[in-house]
């Protein structure tokens, strides 16, 4: 036992059989080019139109991912629809089975603008020409091939307003005001607007209308550390489904009479996890199951024909997991991802009349499965008893003895580490390091309780979970403690920040990309959209004014002087969710200090490197920097 952290017997027995594995074998594999685990797909996202007859996908077009289509039966080619050449594009549905809508931002800002092309080629139609204002799409009215719902904060930056578009004459008609306070819209199966979700800072209600001519009218306040979320109209349109946590610790789905503002059945609950996520028939209009991730993701089945089919497609791919993507109207041609954690994929089409099974391609073909580390879940009890859960990434072919390690915190804070193929992971696998992810306190989807158990602790509990993931790791044997490093991406920067800052003693260097170094700069220049949740964000983490000491304690930027380990900084400079002012903050007074650090900003990028050639450098940069620190080849 070492500060205090008891290992469970369920982790002894996984990493045991982790170890035994590796134990007999001694060389790593062929060192795979950095480029390999980075470079974008060779096509992604394929979607079915709704007829069933073409696909559409991602695929690299002078080096960043467009649009492109075929026919299914082969005839006509491939066709490019879009010919974006500064950034990727990001998403895209289709919009009938002869368009295609997509969004882009420009520069990493996030302000998406959504454009519209058709099958033939021509040049995409932009709908929402107006700088500096972010768009959604709030509907796509399958059932209207003329028009679309979308949501623009046009009119006041902090808030989305509700549009019907028109997308044969371009005409943007407001179909829903935003007072002020509507922080999310919901529509029926009909594309009817009948639901909102409002706030005044924290608490919020979920409001409701029967028809559209109607007022919104309240029906249940909840605290924000409440959860009372709509999922979905049921297909009559009459009951919603819900996923709330009152008088609970874990999330379960039910059903809700609105108009009787009345709970009705428990649909699912789960003791272990939050349960969040349904699936559906459209065709039959049925709720078929619900998805719920514990150690991996899971299925639980209300509906025999939906079961039947992943029993079927299980049976196909033994040891993957496969994900049904997309299907067309009829719901026979079906859209599949085969994946694990050594795999980043592979996309098929599966006719269910026939079961015939077509390939149609790998993400990453030139990535060898037998060359990629399996991701092991592991659980480990923190100093102050909490149980703490995450993912254990240990190299092939060497012994899991004296390894140079790498701990990488998530983003978000309010968000979790799952089980599937991780390309930083695999990267930093193959130059030899474990890899440690941790869901310390405050990540979500371990319930209620857990998820507040980080309230106002960065820097505190929330980083004393990854510092005890690292001791844990210490005392199995596996990391050697002069080799530890901790990098992350937004929160996730900000603890490789704070772990340089206030625990410089277990690491040998940090990485922190986009990440946040002073907590009231931090609060101070949050996007425009998100000031009606500034009072959620001051419980969470700490109000400015009143817990001025507490965040002056957990800003690395004011302990820039304890930071005694190379640190390597990465930042987009147009970043709208941390500012590319936090880095440089940290890196001045990281230098006053005449301290080594490394800076990289792209011009051209926000909240995270989208393109390609950022990304690789960004990474060939850290494994220049890993090489150097931590003794990885």
């Amino acid at each position: 036992m070492q500060n205090g952290i008891l290992l469970t017997m369920v982790t002894l027995v996984l990493l045991l059989g982790v170890s035994l594995a590796f134990a007999a074998q001694t060389t790593l594999p062929p060192l795979v080019p950095v480029e390999d685990f980075f470079r974008n797909p060779e096509v992604v996202s394929f979607s079915i139109s709704p007829d069933g007859k073409k696909l559409a996908y991602l695929k690299p077009w002078e080096n960043r991912l467009n649009i492109h289509v075929r026919d299914i039966d082969g005839e006509g080619g491939e066709r490019r629809l879009t010919s974006a050449t500064e950034r990727d594009i990001g998403g895209f549905f289709w919009k009938g089975s002869d368009r295609i809508a997509f969004a882009r931002d420009r520069g990493g800002d996030e302000n998406f603008h959504v454009f519209l092309v058709g099958l033939d080629g021509g040049e995409p139609r932009e709908l929402t020409p107006f700088d500096g204002v972010k768009t959604w799409v709030l509907d796509d009215l399958e059932e209207d091939p003329r028009h679309m719902l979308i949501s623009m904060n046009k009119n006041n930056p902090e808030v989305f307003d509700v549009y019907r578009c028109d997308l044969e004459t371009g005409e943007l008609t407001q179909i829903a005001a935003n007072p002020g306070n509507i922080t999310g819209w919901m529509t029926d199966h009909d594309g009817r607007l009948r639901g909102a979700y409002e706030t005044d800072g924290v608490n919020q209600s979920l409001l409701y209308r029967a028809t559209e001519d109607e007022p919104f009218k309240k029906l249940i306040t909840t605290t924000f550390r409440d959860d009372f979320s709509p999922l979905m109209f049921s297909y009559d349109n009459r009951l919603m489904y819900i996923v709330s946590n009152l008088s609970r610790d874990k999330t379960a789905i039910y059903t809700f009479d609105p108009d009787k503002n009345e709970v009705l059945d428990l649909i699912y609950e789960n003791p272990e996890v939050d349960a969040s996520r349904l699936l559906s028939s459209k065709k039959r209009k049925v709720v078929t199951g619900v998805v719920y991730t514990t150690d991996k993701s899971h299925y639980h089945f209300f509906d025999e024909e939906r079961r039947s089919m992943q029993e079927t497609l299980d049976a196909k791919f033994p040891g993957y997991d496969v994900a049904v993507t997309d299907m067309d109207d009829e719901e026979q041609r079906v859209i599949l991802a085969i994946f694990s954690d050594r795999s980043r994929g592979t996309y098929y089409l599966y006719d269910r009349r026939t079961e015939k099974l077509e390939k149609l391609a790998d993400l990453a073909p030139w990535l060898k499965e037998d060359q990629m580390a399996p991701m092991t879940p592991i659980r480990f009890t923190a100093r102050d008893g909490l149980t703490i859960n995450g993912y254990l990434t240990l190299p092939v072919g060497v012994a899991s003895k004296d390894l140079p390690v790498v701990v990488i915190p998530h983003g978000g804070p309010s968000a979790r580490d799952t089980w599937g193929f991780d390309s930083e992971a695999q990267f930093l696998a193959n130059r030899g390091a474990a890899v440690l992810q941790v869901n310390f306190r405050g990540s979500t989807g371990y319930g209620k309780s857990f998820w507040e158990a980080g309230f106002k602790q960065w820097g505190r509990g929330m980083q004393n979970d990854v510092s005890d993931g690292v001791q844990w790791l210490i005392a199995q044997g596996i990391a050697d403690r002069e080799r530890i490093a901790i990098y992350g991406g937004s929160y996730g920067g900000y603890a490789a920040l704070a772990g340089a800052a206030f625990t410089p003693d277990l690491y040998a260097c940090a990485v922190s990309y986009v990440g946040p170094s002073n907590i009231f700069t931090l609060l101070d220049s949050i996007p425009p959209y998100w000031e009606p949740l500034r009072e959620m964000e001051y419980e969470m983490v700490g109000d400015p004014v009143k817990d001025k000491f507490l965040l002056e304690e957990i800003s690395p930027v004011f302990h820039a002087d304890k930071i005694r380990i190379p640190l390597l900084v990465a930042q987009g400079a147009n970043d709208p969710r941390v500012k590319k002012a936090e880095s440089d903050q940290i890196v001045e007074a990281v230098k006053k200090a005449g301290k080594d650090v490394v800076y990289m900003v792209k011009e051209n990028e926000g909240h995270g490197f989208r393109n390609e050639e950022n990304r690789i450098d960004f990474y060939r940069t850290m494994e220049d920097f890993f090489r150097r620190h931590l003794d990885t080849r």
